[in-house]
């Protein structure tokens, strides 16, 4: 079994991902939907995604909007709002749900940005663990036989330069995430 290149793409684009998830859930001072991706709601007896009761959007820049299509959800859907620890006070109007962003402290930027840095590294050690792999593989493929020294060598650069491109591109994100944190 030889160290293929396209699956340790495959498993550092998963860390890349998961990494973009993560952020998407950090509040910056700017309204997003992925905000209550991981809001649950207790819905005909069990916990559903709150974009399974209602449509989220975005109608301001400091607001969300939940319009919850079954009447007998919007108490439970606004509580899982406010239970959620998202520092938000839903306030209800009809079946709408209004959400309003207060402003992020100068402390809670600081606090996000150590979170956000804190994902960061998950991502980079995740993908460190991939080029691990891919190189254990080289060298077993070597010990046995299966590909020469040169072959091992070219194929180590390859997987390095894959790993250099995804560190970078974590960089990038984390880079970009702390300016929209911090940003007032």
């Amino acid at each position: 079994m030889s160290a293929d290149l396209d699956d340790l793409t495959r498993r550092m684009d998963g860390a890349l991902e998961a990494l973009r998830k993560e952020f998407s859930g950090l509040r910056t001072g700017r309204a997003s939907t992925a905000l209550l991706d991981n809001v649950n709601v207790d819905a005909y007896g069990s916990k559903m995604p709150m974009n399974q009761v209602g449509s989220i959007s975005v109608p301001e820049p400091r607001l969300l909007t939940v319009q919850v299509w079954d009447n007998s959800l919007i108490k439970e859907a606004e509580k899982a709002i406010r239970d959620a620890d998202l520092g938000l006070n839903p306030q209800t109007e009809g079946n709408l749900i209004r959400v309003p962003l207060p402003d992020l402290s100068e402390e809670r930027r600081v606090e996000l940005t150590k979170v956000a840095a804190k994902y960061g590294e998950q991502a980079r050690v995740a993908v460190r663990n991939v080029r691990r792999d891919g190189m254990e593989t080289l060298k077993k493929n070597e010990k046995n036989g299966e590909i020469s020294k040169d072959e091992q060598h070219d194929r180590s650069e390859d997987i390095q330069k894959l790993t250099d491109q995804h560190i970078a591109e974590i960089d990038k994100l984390l880079a970009e995430k702390e300016q929209e944190i911090l940003q007032v």
